[in-house]
């Protein structure tokens, strides 16, 4: 798979290479030609310039024609990546067409180009690289309806359904505007990123169901509930290593002061949008996104603060497992003592046993053979009293205790 993206990689770039310099590139006419064979030699003597100016202009149109050429094959080939399911290539033809150095962008293209590079955000699991481009896009046209869909869909992914709820509002005002003027938002020169004015009504009803939909769920508490381990990219139960590390990228990525730089390279062709406008609302939409990075970062290390608390405390117990087990089981120091102490041990204890059961059996006789010889004994002073043998006789109480 890597070899076979690496060689559709280089195809398409020697494809481009090539395509530059073909003839069909180069959109300079006859006409000038002509115009210029046309101009008599005495003219020319007096103004060396006619027949330079207009090859100049001719090049130049030629140049910026090739250059617009240039930017709709990148464009074609970043959507055909996306939907071919390989984000990254998108992303990468996307920055550079909204990177370059060569010229300047329309700002309602650029906007389209920007919401393409978020859906490849999306799609490679960035969603906070995501939300800053469609910032970007509607610093550029706040009526800019894939845009709000696009950062609509994002915000929702993540949890922040009030931040969701907010551009879906503003979706349904567009809507309606839609609706009751009987035209999209914007002049109609002005492209809307394949929404039709058709498809309005549709949308709209669709709309309303989500919205109330998300205000039930706002409304149990599910609002608050933000996925930032999902903002920030990272999985759960990350180290703080990881953390940090994407912290730390996101945060040089999208400070907000950093997020107003790329207005420099567009042109704005809305006479009703200067670029003060485009940068102070760019700037607004940053600080947002990234106090919402920085209260993710301070939820997930409190996280992985408990986390390595509680690891410890499992080292600790299970250290101090083996030392309880000693001191429950103490070893003596002279191991054949101990073969000796024991032997005598066991000895001992049988010897008591047999003790102790002939006790217990002489306990059991000793009141059967008590019983008897108290019986004869009284018939024997029974015998004596009859016989006048009253005297008493000498007996030993101890030897005749019963």
């Amino acid at each position: 798979m890597v070899l076979l993206q690496t060689g559709r990689r280089l195809a398409s770039a020697a494809f481009r290479r090539e395509s530059v310099c073909w003839s069909e590139d180069s959109f300079s006419s006859s006409t000038v030609a002509a115009a210029v064979a046309s101009v008599p030699s005495g003219n020319a003597s007096k103004s060396g310039s006619a027949f330079i100016i207009p090859a100049v202009e001719s090049e130049a149109m030629s140049q910026l024609l090739a250059h617009v050429k240039l930017l709709l094959r990148r464009r074609t080939a970043a959507m055909a990546a996306l939907d071919a399911g390989l984000p990254a290539e998108a992303v990468r033809h996307f920055s550079k067409i909204l990177e370059a150095r060569r010229g300047v962008l329309p700002h309602t293209f650029a906007a389209a180009c920007l919401v393409g590079r978020a859906a490849s955000f999306q799609a490679g699991g960035r969603p906070a690289d995501a939300i800053a481009d469609c910032n970007r896009a509607l610093a550029l046209d706040p009526a800019y309806i894939p845009a709000l869909r696009a950062r609509a869909d994002l915000l929702q992914s993540v949890g922040a359904l009030s931040d969701s709820l907010r551009d879906l509002d503003h979706l349904k005002l567009l809507y309606d505007a839609a609706l009751r003027d009987g035209k999209l938002p914007g002049p109609r020169w002005r492209p809307q990123g394949g929404v039709r004015y058709r498809e309005i009504a549709g949308a709209h009803r669709k709309l309303i169901a989500r919205i109330q939909g998300l205000r039930s769920r706002a409304a149990v508490g599910e609002g608050c509930n933000i996925d930032y381990y999902a903002l920030l990219g990272v999985r759960r139960g990350c180290t703080r290593s990881e953390l940090e590390r994407a912290h730390l990228l996101l945060s040089l990525k999208l400070k907000p002061d950093r997020a107003v730089v790329f207005g420099e390279r567009l042109e704005l062709v809305d006479e009703h949008r200067d670029l003060e406008a485009v940068r102070d609302q760019a700037r607004m939409s940053a600080l947002l996104l990234y106090r919402m990075l920085q209260k993710g970062y301070s939820f997930i290390m409190s996280a992985v603060i408990d986390e390595e608390a509680a690891a410890r405390q499992r080292a600790k117990e299970a250290a101090a497992l083996p030392k309880q087990q000693q001191h429950a089981a103490p070893i003596p120091e002279n191991p054949p003592a101990v073969n000796s102490s024991t032997a005598r041990t066991t000895a001992k204890p049988k010897a008591k046993a047999g003790a102790t059961v002939a006790t217990v059996s002489s306990q059991a006789t000793a009141p059967v053979y008590q019983g008897v010889f108290c019986r004869d004994l009284a018939v024997v002073g029974t015998l004596l009293s009859r016989s006048g043998f009253d005297r008493s006789l000498p007996v030993k109480c101890e030897a005749m205790s019963c």
